[in-house]
């Protein structure tokens, strides 16, 4: 099954939020960025609830046939990156999203406004 960055966007926020991922983000990088179509970002309250999270993000990924490109600092859950190619996602420990504010970096991004 092959899908599209915009629907793995969705699919890789509506993950996050089963497990009550906090202030999930998505900013669409379509126009600004070669790295990537979207990211997505959002932060957990404990490293258990970051690791939940994209252990999450990963099953689903892998449910609908998406490769996991890369997947770092999974082991001390304050930072993990998931790279699903087209869309990167960033799950932080609430203390270190405050702290790196990568929001901040990408502010020209606009944000994905889901309904």
């Amino acid at each position: 099954m092959t899908v599209n960055p915009e629907q793995l966007m969705n699919l890789v926020v509506d993950a996050a939020e089963d497990k009550k991922a906090i202030n999930v983000v998505a900013l669409d990088l379509q126009e600004i960025s070669l790295v990537a179509d979207y990211f997505v970002i959002c932060n957990g309250n404990s490293e258990t609830q970051v690791q939940a999270i994209a252990t999450e993000i990963r099953k689903k990924a892998d449910e609908h046939g998406v490769t996991v490109r890369g997947l770092e600092g999974y082991d001390t859950a304050r930072w993990v990156l998931v790279d699903l190619g087209d869309v990167v996602v960033h799950v932080f420990h609430r203390d270190d999203r405050e702290y790196y504010n990568i929001e901040r970096l990408w502010s020209d991004a606009r944000v994905v406004e889901r309904v």
